[in-house]
């Protein structure tokens, strides 16, 4: 029997928050308890394993990602009704760690060092500032990052060098108690352990039983020709370390592009303004215009309008993702020539005189724009 879409499963939209799927499984996991379907509690028994199978891929960003692109087929069927992460215990054992990591019991599983809880590494976030040029050419930067790694005195376990961590005497090892409210069994987290099932009578010297010490560690992060604002690139593994042996979290760099001074991006294409002079823009002619590739000549036809945008094409940006180069975009900004001399002045009044001696419109905005203010006086009297 084919499987459900998981966001159909739990009842969600593709673009959905983690803390929407995770509402949603809860108030699906409760619907489901057996205490409320005494008379089905088979089938909801398979709802709510069908619910937790879909919330499992859901709520890790990677097997999201992989479901999201291929569907049922690129994810760990292990992780399915059928494999041992939801057929492996009984559904009361599977309903208390659920809520019990819903209701503050921890990310974590049963293992690490002598049986205690162990715990997965916070990510990180890094925010790296580029140069536009940087982003389009890709680039090779060295980040110091401020982190948590694993304590090499005591190998992560929190314990003095030659001890051991004891088993917990409120929880007897397990990490979480239950407890009973109305209807409902629930799991919570051991107040005195914490989650860690044992208990540190005698703690490291270095870490202060913490398991892990805080550690500024230098990483080089390649960047990709074409990366952009908002763009991340994920360091695996590179996070802080996990609690008593739990794996690592990962990095992500978020990349931040800064002003440039020529140029404004958008996707793979680039703009920029040329300011030309009257006079240019009037006959016409060529001009030097930039490009992150260096100079290029762009022909200006005469009578050429200020906001006339010309292309370059090919000489925008490739961008990480995309196989074509985008264009360059050059709008036209016509100057009004500043600190004349007397005989420039001059020479303008006369020109300014000549156009008017002539029959010819040289200025075929101004005399629409004029007669659209006449008109619109006169509608105003009538």
């Amino acid at each position: 029997m084919s499987k459900r879409d998981y966001y159909e499963v739990l009842g969600v939209q593709k673009n959905a928050s983690e803390a929407e799927i995770k509402k949603a499984f809860k108030r699906l996991a409760m619907k489901h308890h057996p205490d409320r379907n005494q008379d089905n509690q088979e089938e909801a028994e398979v709802k709510f394993k069908e619910a937790k199978e879909a919330y499992d891929i859901l709520s890790d960003s990677q097997k999201r990602a992989a479901y999201d692109q291929f569907g049922h087929a690129g994810v760990d069927q292990s992780a399915g009704m059928g494999g041992a992460g939801a057929g492996g215990g009984s559904f009361s054992d599977i309903f208390g760690d659920v809520f019990g990591d819903i209701f503050g019991g921890g990310g974590g599983g049963q293992g690490g060092h002598g049986g205690q809880r162990v715990y997965r590494g916070a990510d990180l976030r890094y925010n790296l500032e580029l140069d536009l040029e940087e982003a389009v050419r890709g680039t090779s930067v060295n980040i110091r990052v401020p982190t948590y790694v694993s304590c090499d005195e005591c190998d992560g376990s929190g314990a003095k060098k030659g001890t051991k961590p004891t088993t917990c005497t409120t929880c007897g090892g397990q990490g979480q108690v239950r407890m009973q409210q109305g209807f409902f069994s629930l799991q919570q987290t051991c107040p005195r352990c914490h989650g860690n099932g044992k208990m540190i009578s005698d703690p490291c010297g270095k870490c202060h039983g913490q398991g892990r010490v805080q550690k500024n560690k230098t990483l080089s992060v390649k960047v990709p020709a074409g990366v952009d604002n908002g763009d991340r690139i994920r360091l695996s593994g590179e996070g802080e370390a996990g609690e008593n042996g739990g794996p690592a979290g990962d990095l992500y760099v978020q990349i931040s592009v800064r002003e440039h001074k020529i140029f404004e991006r958008d996707g793979s294409d680039l703009y920029c303004e040329v300011p030309i002079a009257v006079t240019a823009a009037s006959l016409g002619g060529e001009l030097d215009v930039p490009t992150l590739n260096g100079r290029v000549k762009l022909k200006i036809p005469a009578e050429t309008q200020t906001g006339k945008m010309f292309r370059l094409r090919g000489k925008g940006v490739k961008t990480v993702r995309g196989s074509s180069t985008g264009d360059l975009m050059c709008r036209v900004v016509i100057e009004t020539p500043v600190n004349l001399t007397k005989r420039q002045k001059e020479l303008l009044e006369e020109f300014d005189q000549s156009l008017k001696e002539d029959n010819k419109s040289h200025s075929p905005k101004a005399t629409s724009w004029l007669s659209g203010v006449k008109k619109f006086f006169e509608d105003m009297k009538s």
